[in-house]
């Protein structure tokens, strides 16, 4: 088996990672409409959480809660990717709540959520 085959096969979280960043960042670029734009930031931050707790977990460390006594660090994992990812979850949630409302606000004006159309009228509605 080939080593790139062999490395993808290895670390599949990073690989899964990097084709959902891509399938985002590709619906981010391609398509008009709003939603569509939104869910494409979505899995561009899906992407981005993943490969995160991919990085920040080690096989057969614990979790970073002490019980026996024993403080050494080499036998738990480092809790910093997963506060991370979850303070990333909590922005995430936050950025998307708002773009859906000004999606809505920009629907009920313009009756539209092709964003060249929406461009289109503003500037009209400018001039």
């Amino acid at each position: 088996m080939p080593d790139f085959l062999q490395n993808l096969l290895t670390n599949y979280y990073e690989t899964a990672a990097v084709i959902l960043f891509g399938i985002g960042f590709t619906t981010l670029l391609m398509h008009r409409n709003l939603i569509k734009k939104i869910v494409g930031l979505n899995f561009m931050d899906s992407a981005v959480y993943l490969f995160l707790a991919s990085k920040g977990y080690i096989a057969g460390r614990l979790a970073p809660i002490i019980t026996d006594g024993d403080s050494d660090p080499s036998k738990y994992v480092n809790p910093i990717p997963t506060g991370l990812v979850l303070t990333g979850i909590v922005v995430s949630v936050s950025v998307t709540a708002f773009l859906l409302a000004l999606t809505c606000r920009l629907y009920d004006r313009f009756h539209t959520l092709d964003i060249d159309e929406i461009t289109h009228l503003a500037r009209k509605e400018r001039d």
